[in-house]
């Protein structure tokens, strides 16, 4: 679910500004808005601007944390700004030598990367480097040039040049190469290479031996750079290791100190012209359930004012959205945000989504062995990494395991578990109208879904005239109706009961812009272009017919991957030779790992195709604002 969100508004003396970010957001969750933004109504508003005092001695606090693996001391310690900044001047005026060294190096590695970078195209041309650039009367030049110009000047004017041009590299854009030519022609060679747009490449003369040989002392220079870096910072770790947590609770000191001062970018300033003095001014939400702790606080604290607002009808920014599950639905929460978390006002789908995925998942992939391979290898690895995903697949492992017992399958094996339900490849007709219905069931609740959205966004078209409101739902409902009167031979309904849950639907959701207007009391009810409006909306109106069929008809692939799974085990049982008795353990296990693995990776993409494309494309628009408390940093 979603916890409901108070904006709050704190104000107080300038002076106390660090001390109430210190005291209050330190200690409870707000996410902070930009003041000036919020209270722009508000005249005499100013930006709260101020140097950062922190940010030099907290640039050296992060280049010192950076040395360790873990960022996190051991012990925390309590100590003062002053202690932390002199534990870290300390600590950086230790490592002058070795970072002035390391400096260097970089400088040198630079360089050298360079050189390399340069001479690199050209590791072909087998001449040493030197004795080219002591040629008195040949010129020479070593560049890059486009291959569709180089394809122009290999037709049409490489011939009638006194010139060589050695070719060295290329790739689907340039050559590189070097042209000689002598020097009584370089002249007019060069401006016709030019006029190709041929891009010269000075080479230093620090090269020595042909190109690949320079090539590889350079590799070797660069080797030798990188130990000494390495080198350093080995000796910088090791002079910091025996006062580690001395440096790393200094780093955390100053971080608060300065993150703390940061905040005056989300605050506003104004100036009480009787008293003199300057307040400022912080904005921003925080939950129904800690915003009394906190008012409670702030009333017994001197010049420290707080308002809190529970009508978010006149805030101009939307509330965050914090998501607040159950311990067991949390995992699903990874979906929801890789679609987009749910606006403030929408309901929020994960509890829907840990249902159906589970349920789909398991009629999808119903085996009993590999069920339970899943929902304990998912288990172990959620319990020692707490990777989301793990605690999925296990969940999604505990109903394939249900599911598995429902078919009688028990890795691939039909015959050892008596079937609850049926047996897939013996009843393929049952299993594919049981999906059919089964998803229309969650189409209709995924309607449902919306309603319930649009009353509480109150947006009438969404509720009454959309085509997944009221009137898309009775006219779904309604075919629905009529399929299972049609196929178990009963008699349709009179005419007038199907003008009125069919052809009253569909009048509505053709008409629902103007009717949306009409109830919303709106001056322009039909818009200007009345022709270009209702042909749209009669192929509109076409469209939507078709994609309830559709849609319907998509959950067919629930019950052929249930027929599939089925039919892939079959296989390997058969090349396991089980029909003999005797079949081969090790064809089992492989082909169970493999159908696991491969089929189970397939199911669940398709299952989370199906909730992002066919339910929540019905009630769900994902577009709220992540809740980022400041606490958080």
């Amino acid at each position: 679910m979603i916890e409901k969100m108070r904006f709050i508004t704190i104000t107080g003396p300038k002076a106390e500004f660090d001390r109430v970010v210190g005291t209050y957001l330190n200690k409870y969750e707000i996410h902070l808005e930009n003041a000036l933004s919020e209270l722009s109504s508000v005249q005499d508003l100013k930006p709260f601007v101020e140097t950062n005092p922190y940010k030099d001695i907290h640039a050296k606090a992060l280049e010192l944390a950076d040395r360790f693996d873990n960022k996190q001391p051991v012990k925390a310690t309590n100590m003062t700004l002053s202690e932390a900044s002199t534990i870290i001047l300390s600590a950086s005026r230790e490592m002058e030598d070795l970072t002035a060294g390391k400096k260097k190096l970089g400088v040198d590695r630079e360089h050298l990367l360079e050189l390399q970078k340069k001479i690199e195209p050209f590791r072909s041309l087998d001449y040493e480097l030197d004795k080219i650039q002591d040629f008195k009367f040949i010129k020479y030049r070593f560049g890059r040039i486009s291959r569709e110009y180089y394809t122009k000047f290999s037709k049409f004017v490489y011939e009638s040049l006194t010139t060589v041009f050695v070719e060295c590299r290329n790739d689907a854009d340039y050559v590189w190469g070097v042209y000689f030519v002598p020097a009584s022609e370089a002249e007019k060679t060069d401006t016709i290479f030019s006029s190709l747009h041929f891009e010269n490449i000075s080479l230093a003369s620090e090269y020595e031996g042909t190109p690949e040989q320079a090539y590889n002392s350079l590799v070797k220079k660069l080797e030798e750079n990188q130990k000494s870096i390495d080198d350093i910072n080995a000796e910088m770790k090791s002079r910091l290791s025996s006062r580690s947590d001395q440096v790393l609770n200094a780093y955390e000191h100053i971080s608060v100190y300065s993150n703390n001062f940061d905040v005056r970018k989300m605050a506003a300033l104004t100036t009480i012209s009787k008293r003199n003095a300057s307040y400022f001014i912080l904005c921003g939400w925080i939950t129904e359930e800690s915003a009394p702790a906190l008012l409670h606080d702030i009333d017994k604290d001197k010049n420290i004012y707080c308002l809190s607002e529970k009508d978010l009808a006149s805030i101009n920014s939307k509330p965050p959205t914090k998501l607040n599950n159950f311990k067991i639905f949390r995992p699903f929460e990874m979906f929801i945000k890789m679609y987009g978390l749910p606006a403030y006002n929408e309901m929020d789908p994960t509890l829907f989504v840990a249902i159906t995925y589970s349920i789909i998942f398991g009629i999808m992939f119903g085996d009993v062995g590999q069920g339970l391979c899943l929902a304990i290898g998912g288990g172990l690895l959620y319990y020692f990494k707490k990777m989301p995903l793990a605690a999925i697949v296990s969940s999604a492992g505990v109903f394939s395991t249900i599911m598995g017992f429902m078919y009688g399958s028990i890795f691939g094996f039909e015959d050892v578990l008596p079937h609850i339900w049926l047996n897939p490849m013996e009843n393929v007709m049952t299993v594919l109208l049981t999906a059919v219905a089964f998803g229309s069931g969650l189409i209709i609740i995924a309607m449902i879904i919306n309603i319930v959205n649009g009353i509480k966004a109150k947006d009438v078209e969404k509720v009454f005239f959309d085509t997944n409101g009221a009137a898309g739902l009775v006219f779904y409902v309604m075919i629905l109706v009529c399929v299972v009167l049609v196929a178990t031979g009963n008699p349709m309904p009179a005419g007038i009961v199907l003008l009125v849950f069919l052809g009253i639907p569909l009048i509505l959701i053709f008409l629902r812009e103007p009717l949306s207007h009409l109830v919303e009391k709106k001056a322009e009810i039909l818009p200007e272009q009345k022709g270009m409006f209702f042909v749209e909306s009669f192929f509109e109106l076409f469209e939507i017919v078709l994609s309830y069929l559709t849609n319907s008809i998509s959950f067919l692939r629930v019950g052929a991957f249930a027929i599939s799974h089925a039919a892939m085990m079959g296989v390997v049982m058969l090349f396991a030779g089980a029909h003999t008795g005797n079949p081969n353990i090790l064809i089992v296990i492989l082909g169970n790992i493999f159908v696991a693995g491969m089929e189970g990776l397939i199911v669940g993409i398709q299952v989370l195709r199906l909730e992002y494309y066919e339910m929540f494309s019905r009630f769900y628009r994902g577009t709220g604002k992540g809740f980022k408390p400041y606490k958080s940093k």
